[in-house]
C-alpha cells in the first residue's frame, strides 16, 4: 500500500513490510537512515543498542540505545532482542523486538538499519521482509570515505576494510542493492522500494540484486 511522502500512514488494519538496510562498513548507511529521518518522517526508523561509547555528537536514544554489557547480557537472555551480533570483533549491537513488533503491527512503515550478521538472523526471522543492500559506487570511495570520517585510528580501519570486503562479497544475499552515489537519491530510491512516494526522481544507478 503507497502512503503520500506528507506524513501519512497506512492504515492501521494493514501490517507494515519491515524493510531492512545493510551495507559494508563506511558506505553511509547512517547518513541515508538519519536523511530519511529528516525528510520522510512518515517511516519509523528502529533505534539499535550498542556496547559502543557515543561518538561525538551522537544522542542516547536518537542514534543508539548505548548500553553496558551487563544489560546488553540482560537483553539477550530475556528474548528481547530480534538481532544482535558482535562488530568487529568488539562491540555488540541488537535491534530491541518490542518496538518493531508494534510498528509493523499498527502499519506503520519501518526500517531497520542494520549489519550483515544482524541481517542474516532477520531473515531467519521474518523471511517476508524487504532486504535493500547500499553499496559505495567502488571500493577506493569506501575506502576514502572510511579514512575521511577520521573516528577510527589506522589499526581499526583496517580491520573495517577487511570486514567490508567480506560484507561486499554478500551483495547477492539482498533484494535490491541501491548504490550510494548520492544521500538524497538514495534514499528517495529506498523509500520507493519501501511501496511510498519519493519526493526526488529515483536514479538510474540502481542495481537489483540476485
Amino acid at each position: 500500500m503507497t502512503a503520500s511522502s506528507t506524513g501519512a500512514h497506512p492504515a492501521p488494519d494493514v501490517p507494515a513490510r519491515l524493510t531492512v538496510l545493510a551495507g559494508p562498513t563506511a558506505v553511509g548507511k547512517g547518513t541515508v537512515s538519519a536523511d530519511v529521518r529528516a525528510r520522510y518522517p512518515q517511516v519509523w526508523l528502529s533505534v539499535s543498542a550498542t556496547t559502543r561509547a557515543p561518538r561525538p555528537g551522537e544522542v542516547h536514544g536518537v542514534h543508539y540505545l548505548f548500553v553496558t554489557s551487563e544489560e546488553f547480557d540482560s537483553l539477550v537472555a530475556e528474548g528481547q532482542m530480534l538481532e544482535w551480533a558482535v562488530v568487529h570483533g568488539r562491540n555488540r549491537y541488537g535491534t530491541p523486538r518490542g518496538p518493531v513488533e508494534e510498528h509493523l503491527a499498527a502499519g506503520v512503515p519501518t526500517l531497520l538499519e542494520i549489519d550483515l550478521q544482524g541481517a542474516r538472523q532477520v531473515r531467519a526471522s521474518m523471511p517476508d521482509a524487504r532486504f535493500v543492500f547500499l553499496a559505495p559506487p567502488s571500493f577506493e570511495e569506501l575506502e576514502r570515505r572510511l579514512v575521511g570520517r577520521g573516528t577510527e585510528d589506522a589499526e581499526e580501519r583496517e580491520r573495517r576494510l577487511a570486514t567490508a570486503r567480506v560484507e561486499l562479497a554478500a551483495e547477492s544475499e539482498f533484494d535490491v542493492t541501491i548504490v550510494n552515489d548520492d544521500v538524497h537519491r538514495a534514499t528517495d530510491e529506498l523509500v520507493s522500494h519501501m511501496g511510498l512516494e519519493a519526493k526526488g526522481a529515483v536514479g538510474r544507478n540502481a542495481q537489483v540484486g540476485g
